[in-house]
């Protein structure tokens, strides 16, 4: 949609009143709509450049749309796009996208950041891999690729084979002007990127002011894979659904895999047979709660360094979770398993064989989180260094767009799985986990909660699928061959993975593969958190804050 041709078109949107969700925003928005798109689950809104803060300050102020899920930027071929997804905490399930298309030559858009802090890094990526300016955003550089780098990889005049030659400057030392003996106790700290404690390949730029953290900055881009150009290079049909299990890799990747998954059955109006979303359901719980073993296990390592008892009894209850696992989907890790309609095959014969392991691992669970409790929260020396430590308010962490165990911790009763229903959930009895202490400890008490949770549903699902006639165990629709979604459809679906909202954004172009295909981190908005959870401690609180997080690089950088 280019800002010189406006078009108008309805909505198909739940009805408020006798009126769309869309109408009652337009009239909200008033001469701020340029025109209206339609985008699947939610009402669109084309908007000027230079009228961003005021639009979004609008709903979220006047419109309760308090979390911006998503941004996603590209280049078409009469203009450069953002597009700000937006959410209620409240109820996800009204959503708004706002589009703000720019000019060709020229494309600069007004910052979302004073309304929504999490916009600060989304526009740094849209930046550097695509090449939008975002007017009054307050660092505007690039965050995945070298500051060095040149050109933006999505944008069409990027030239792949162009040589990046980074001048002699480039490499002085950034520190050489500074001394020591002015009196002073400022310090700058370097931890990682190859550190056990960062989890993965992260750099913090940390600043010191004496003992106490003053400043602290997530150096990302190390790990970067370009997952998303690769998906859109790839069909809707077979050849994307292997990539999501490499996102998050840490036994989460079912939940990766219904991810992309959902966004791209409501894309092509797939259904799924109902004995194959108990099947999902199944699935994903137990990766929930492998996810949830490693996190606890290495934040503990982290916190007060025990490897021999804590960290190996938790590898030993994921080493459960991961044999199950490879029994239903035939490997540990890169499962895909999931197909676009149900799964790829049915429950593994003898099933009373596999669903007797299933019970075993759920029998013992109860005693084996009783450990975790005596060994872990109850631990005299974690309490001191997590109890009141590593806070994050809740007002803050909406701010951020933090979603999952982080965002329960600080007080927010968020899950996509309840507020959003997808799969068997709405048909279940479980609990969502929320703390509110909002610091280092609430998430972990949340994440062991969230087990237990867990196991209650798996349990269920145990049951349903014993007593489903073998006449009815369809394990996936009729899916087309070759799915060609209608030009220029937009869609955003989200579940909830194990680490907070893991959403796909899809365009499609007429063809068998996605004209735009952008993934929603919740590690990436999570991450975005920790300056503010580490201002005025030290250096121990900064670890215990940053394992409290559980991020995966792979689903930061993509």
């Amino acid at each position: 949609m280019s800002l010189e041709e406006p078009q108008d078109s309805d909505q198909d949107q739940p009805a408020v009143e006798g009126r769309s969700l869309g109408d009652e925003l337009a009239d909200l928005l008033g001469d701020h709509v340029l025109s209206r798109e339609e985008h699947l689950n939610a009402p669109g809104f084309v908007i000027r450049p230079d009228e961003v803060q005021d639009v979004l300050f609008k709903l979220r102020d006047e419109a309760g749309f308090d979390h911006l899920s998503c941004v996603t930027a590209e280049e078409r071929s009469n203009r450069y796009e953002s597009i700000y997804h937006l959410k209620k905490y409240d109820d996800p399930t009204q959503e708004a996208s706002v589009v703000v298309p720019t000019d060709k030559d020229n494309p600069v858009s007004q910052s979302a950041e004073p309304v929504y802090r999490t916009a600060d890094w989304h526009e740094r990526e849209a930046y550097d891999l695509v090449g939008i300016n975002y007017e009054g955003h307050p660092d505007m550089r690039r965050i995945l690729l070298p500051e060095t780098w040149k050109g933006h990889p999505l944008s069409r005049d990027y030239e792949q084979d162009r040589p990046q030659v980074v001048p002699l400057r480039e490499h002085a030392n950034p520190l050489e002007d500074d001394h020591s003996g002015d009196g002073g106790d400022t310090m700058f700290l370097n931890i990682g990127p190859h550190h056990p404690a960062t989890h993965g390949v992260l750099h913090l730029k940390t600043t010191l002011d004496g003992e106490q953290v003053a400043d602290v900055e997530s150096d990302i881009g190390y790990l970067h894979r370009c997952e998303e150009q690769m998906c859109q290079q790839s069909t809707y049909r077979h050849q994307i659904m292997p990539y999501p299990d490499r996102w998050d890799y840490i036994s989460a990747g079912l939940l990766n895999e219904w991810a992309y998954a959902r966004a791209a059955e409501d894309l092509a109006d797939i259904e799924v047979p109902e004995y194959a979303q108990i099947i999902r359901t199944m699935g994903a719980e137990l990766c929930r709660i492998a996810a949830h073993m490693l996190a606890v296990g290495t934040f503990a390592l982290d916190v007060y360094g025990d490897f021999t008892a804590i960290f190996m009894y938790a590898i030993r209850d994921r080493e459960k979770t991961q044999n199950i696992l490879e029994d239903l989907t035939g490997q540990r890790l890169m499962f895909n398993y999931f197909r676009l309609g149900g799964v790829v095959w049915d429950l593994p014969e003898p099933r009373a064989e596999f669903f007797e392991k299933i019970r075993d691992f759920l029998d013992d669970l109860p005693e084996a989180l009783e450990e975790y409790h005596d060994l872990i929260s109850a631990n005299e020396i974690l309490q001191i260094r997590t109890v009141g430590t590593g806070v994050l308010p809740e007002d803050v962490a909406k701010s951020y767009g933090a979603t999952g165990p982080v965002a329960r911790g600080s007080g927010i009763d968020y899950d996509l799985r309840r507020d959003d229903p997808y799969g068997y959930y709405d048909k279940l009895d479980w609990d969502v986990a929320v703390e509110d202490g909002c610091d280092n400890y609430s998430r972990l008490l949340v994440r062991l909660r969230e087990v237990e949770e867990s196991a209650k549903i798996i349990e269920q699902c145990v049951d349903l699928l014993e007593d489903w006639p073998e006449e009815d165990r369809t394990i996936q629709s009729n899916v087309p061959r070759t799915l060609k979604p209608e030009d220029d459809t937009e869609v955003y679906r989200a579940v909830e993975g194990a680490k907070g909202e893991l959403g796909i954004y899809i365009r499609s172009d007429g063809t068998d593969k996605p004209g735009r295909f952008k993934i929603r981190s919740p590690c990436f908005s999570n991450l975005q958190t920790l300056p503010e959870m580490s201002q005025g401690e030290y250096v121990p609180d900064l670890i215990a804050s940053l394992g409290s997080l559980d991020i995966v690089l792979g689903e930061v950088d993509r």
